[in-house]
């Protein structure tokens, strides 16, 4: 091996592949990172195995040749040459020989052949998505999944189709976000359970593109690619939630309150709730009072007035505050609507005037 290539797009690229290598010490070579270089370009491939990921980038190539080396280190080492422009990459005693215009550095490698492949997935139709809209879904509903892996089916985003919409939804089962995409280029596909881990990996990767993604899938993996980049993840074997059930067809009171206003009056109460976040919604629609009040034995109380349009019935309850800021940053529009059914029923938020987002959250009962 043996090329010349631009340094800043290698560090770009390395520190990408860097956060998909495995942590694992028993398989040391998932840590690694695998450089392969032919043709014109230079191959930078990882895989924890439960996703994997590999870029080209155009490179100057004297000799064909790959190598596996540690991903931090040779990240690490990137990061730390500031002024290069362009490096030269080669082989010294079967380690990797990383050298610019004032550093030469020598990375001790791993044999090559024990790296894994990675699976490729070309079953059935492709769905072909903008990576803006992919991004822009998986984004908008990831926040709400759960973080335990005790059920994995909720530890996970969930992908299905609904005529010429993508959907997106992810429940820990204290809430619940789904994000419609509108994409006519949507093929039917079988719904499919993206573990969140690998969720974060991917937008992490795609999130600057504006190339269309072809996304395949079978039961057990997906693939994605767009212009060089290739990455493949393992997909829940589950059922996802029959979530549709849950969401209310009617409301008893509703709030159309101003999205700025609510998120104010949200921080402030935040600072005097108790260790479960509680705040309480006081909606008085004949008297025209909106009220959210929060109390803490440690450290105080506060009472804030919103002004907003009421209707329907007289409600306190109880909500995670959090919960409800979590959700407020992926609405776009200037207006919130929240409607009710009850105590102990969920309040649904959504922005006025769209129905691409919808959040449902469970009250506080105690």
């Amino acid at each position: 091996m043996k090329l010349e290539c631009v340094k800043d797009k290698l560090k770009e690229i390395v520190s990408l592949a860097e956060k998909i290598t495995g942590r694992s010490q028993g398989l040391p070579i998932l840590q690694s990172i695998l450089l392969t270089s032919e043709g014109k370009t230079l191959k930078i491939r990882a895989t924890n195995l439960d996703i994997g990921v590999e870029f080209e980038i155009p490179a100057k190539v004297e000799k064909k040749g790959t190598i596996s080396v540690p991903g931090s280190i040779l990240s690490n080492t990137l990061t730390g040459l500031q002024d290069a422009k362009n490096i030269s990459i080669d082989l010294l005693n079967n380690n990797l020989f990383l050298s610019t215009e004032h550093t030469s550095t020598t990375i001790k490698s791993f044999q090559p052949d024990d790296f894994p492949t990675l699976p490729v997935v070309k079953e059935g139709e492709p769905v072909i998505i903008p990576a803006k809209k992919l991004t822009e879904g998986l984004r908008s509903v990831l926040f709400s999944a759960s973080s335990s892996d005790i059920k994995p089916e909720i530890a996970s985003v969930f992908i299905h189709t609904e005529g010429e919409y993508i959907l997106f939804t992810a429940t820990d089962s204290f809430r619940l976000a789904e994000k419609k995409i509108q994409n006519k280029k949507t093929n039917e596909f079988p719904g499919i359970i993206i573990p969140l881990k690998n969720v974060v990996e991917i937008v992490r990767i795609i999130e600057n593109t504006n190339e269309d993604i072809t996304i395949h899938t079978n039961k057990n993996q997906l693939s994605m690619y767009y212009d060089s980049v290739y990455i493949t993840s393992r997909i829940i074997n589950g059922i996802f939630p029959d979530y549709k059930q849950i969401i209310p067809k009617t409301y008893t009171t509703e709030i159309i309150v101003l999205k700025q206003d609510l998120i104010n009056a949200l921080k402030v109460s935040n600072i005097f709730s108790d260790k479960f976040h509680k705040t309480n919604f006081v909606i008085h629609p004949q008297d025209k009072l909106f009220e959210i009040n929060t109390q803490n034995a440690d450290v105080g109380e506060n009472m804030t007035k919103i002004d907003a349009a009421l209707s329907g019935d007289l409600l306190e309850i109880g909500f995670n505050n959090k919960y409800i800021l979590d959700c407020l940053q992926f609405i776009k529009e200037d207006s919130v609507v929240m409607q009710f059914n009850g105590e102990n029923k969920p309040m649904t938020i959504r922005g006025l005037g769209d129905n691409s987002f919808l959040y449902l959250v469970m009250p506080i009962n105690k």
